[in-house]
């Protein structure tokens, strides 16, 4: 029998991207995935399970469809994505259930992954160069994403040492760039006039998403223990990042950061999380080389990913997008799935 997989967040952007390479896994026998909302790919052989947020039904889900694997995207990571409002729900209650579901007497569970970030460091003047794995913060954490995430990895943390049976790893990645990343930084880009705070120029490290994708799916493979970094070789003052969209900059006053953030917000570009606004004062660097150390290869470095990202960016200014999108609609799903009459 092959692998039998869930995946929380099936309609983010990670849950669907990894569902499509699943599905094209023959080792993969089952796919479900979870989510309050539809998914927004097209999906072949994975199952949909619509759920609230906290997770509630996993348990139940998890006896039912005795899944080995458990991919756990739905995090969020963006203090400005619209899930914000449900932060603590989604990251605290749902890891919570989480962990209690694939803990619990007669799981098949072997292997849970989880998709954290590197805002869990902090960013700030008392930060060392490089944070490794084993790093503390220099500083409690002081936003509501901060405590959500530091929470969240506790409750896996535990999970690893009360039940060695299971392979539990969390990933730390970098801010992430790529052609189809849509987040409150990648908005900031995208701004006729880039946010820039006077005084600062912070070296920023990235990593691709395709390497998001890879990564999460390397640790589930090969059953990686433990916290690892994830992020491109290399980092990149915010200054050349700017310069190279081609974008002029828009200088703010860091005192000055909630008034501006409100005036970005009225012209329809993001505002300025205080998870951003620390990093564009003092910028952050992790280390990758535990990640590297167990076998996995990145395809892009920081300025690999930068100069994918921004080419992108210039061909959408160029030609547009003619892409309608993807709707999920049931009966039309159910054929496709079901239906004798499609070849396959």
């Amino acid at each position: 029998m092959g692998r039998r997989v869930l995946i929380t967040g099936l309609a983010t952007f990670w849950g669907g991207r990894l569902a499509q390479a699943l599905e094209d896994d023959p080792s993969v026998d089952v796919i479900v995935g979870l989510d309050t909302r539809e998914p927004t790919v097209r999906l072949e052989r994975t199952e949909y399970v619509r759920t609230d947020e906290s997770y509630s039904i996993l348990a139940r889900l998890v006896r039912a469809t005795a899944v080995d694997t458990v991919l756990h995207t739905f995090m969020v990571v963006d203090s400005g994505a619209r899930e914000a409002r449900r932060m603590h729900e989604i990251n605290v209650i749902g890891t919570m259930n989480l962990c209690a579901a694939v803990s619990a007497p007669g799981s098949t569970v072997r292997n849970v992954v989880m998709k954290s970030s590197a805002v869990v460091y902090g960013a700030s003047n008392l930060d060392p160069n490089v944070f490794s794995e084993a790093s503390a913060r220099s500083r409690p954490p002081r936003s509501r994403l901060e405590r959500s995430l530091v929470e969240a990895e506790q409750y896996m943390a535990d999970l690893g040492c009360d039940n060695p049976s299971i392979s539990v790893a969390t990933l730390r990645f970098s801010n992430v760039l790529g052609p189809d990343m849509s987040t409150t930084l990648v908005g900031l880009l995208d701004s006729p006039a880039v946010p820039t705070l006077f005084g600062y120029d912070p070296q920023i490290q990235f990593v691709h998403e395709d390497d998001v994708a890879r990564a999460l799916r390397f640790a589930a493979d090969v059953g990686l223990r433990g916290v690892y970094n994830v992020a491109g070789d290399g980092r990149i003052p915010w200054s050349e990042l700017v310069a190279r969209t081609g974008k002029p900059r828009l200088p703010v006053l860091h005192q000055a950061a909630p008034v501006a953030s409100r005036l970005l917000r009225a012209t329809g570009a993001p505002g300025l999380t205080p998870e951003l606004l620390d990093l564009l004062r003092f910028g952050r660097g992790i280390d990758n080389r535990k990640l590297k150390a167990e076998g996995f290869t990145y395809l892009y470095d920081t300025m690999g990913a930068v100069a994918d990202h921004v080419e992108s960016m210039h061909l959408r200014r160029t030609i547009g997008t003619a892409d309608p999108g993807y709707q999920f609609q049931t009966d039309v799903e159910e054929f496709f799935r079901r239906s004798p009459s499609v070849i396959r």
